[in-house]
């Protein structure tokens, strides 16, 4: 495995960034564009950008915020929500994301994957999949925000997406997010075992520890770190140094 990536994600409603408890009790936290400049000042290796309404109200409100965005930081920038075709994933790469996220559109189409891993190349295309545990060993994924039940197992869909031409997965425990008390790793472990392309871990990362434990434990390529940051409780550089001391290799700032 090569260097972890530690990536901050930003969950955006409207002109805010706001941090929920498994995607409810939403609370705004800052504005997009100067805590994307904080994070990646600090080091972050890449950011995500979700826009957690849009499947909701069929539109994006990121366009603007990405373009503004992909003027002053120079890391690859994930874009995810509302995306419902090669035509918005055209516009979000033009706007200067890297790859974007689906989630909503994908569960519906599939076949979408396909279309624009051949477009744009698989290394643009994530599946975002949002997991709630449902029985043993099982995880269904949801879409519009943990909303909306899929019937999808998330091993298998995670298994179809990969053959479908998906790059990469962001993989959102929504029973650990926000919560500060730990990744779901058996669920990190399950995907991670399914398939062959990167995985994010994202949803409950509360201590350097829980960091650590899920990238040594669970074979994810990196984690996504949101509450950790927007409270003030570590910065990326901390993080970062805390991994280095554990053992875990980390990307050094600007490499």
């Amino acid at each position: 495995m090569g260097k972890a990536r530690i990536i901050a994600r930003l969950d955006v409603k409207g002109p805010n960034v706001i941090k929920g408890v498994h995607l409810e009790c939403l609370r705004i936290v800052g504005k997009p564009n100067p805590l994307a400049e904080k994070y990646y000042l600090e080091g972050t290796d890449e950011l995500v950008y979700m826009d957690i309404v849009a499947s909701l109200y069929q539109r994006s409100n990121l366009l603007n915020i990405v373009n503004q965005t992909s003027d002053n930081i120079f890391i690859p920038l994930t874009v995810g929500g509302g995306i419902r075709s090669t035509e918005n994933i055209k516009a979000f790469l033009k706007a200067g994301a890297d790859k974007v996220a689906m989630n909503t559109a994908i569960t519906k189409n599939p076949k979408l994957i396909t279309e624009a891993a051949k477009i744009f190349g698989s290394q643009c295309i994530v599946v975002s999949i949002e997991a709630t545990k449902v029985g043993e060993g099982k995880w269904e994924n949801y879409t519009d925000n943990g909303r909306e039940k899929t019937g999808l197992d998330v091993v298998e869909w995670a298994k179809e997406a990969e053959q479908l031409g998906a790059g990469e997965i962001l993989l959102t425990s929504i029973d650990r997010e926000g919560t500060m008390k730990g990744f779901d790793l058996e669920l990190a472990k399950r995907v991670s075992e399914a398939v062959s392309i990167p995985i994010i871990a994202s949803g409950g990362a509360g201590s350097v520890d829980d960091i650590a434990r899920c990238i040594k434990e669970s074979g994810c390529d990196g984690v996504a770190v949101a509450s950790l940051l927007h409270y003030g409780k570590m910065s990326i550089g901390e993080i970062k140094d805390g991994l280095l001391k554990r053992g875990i290799e980390v990307r050094k700032h600007g490499k």
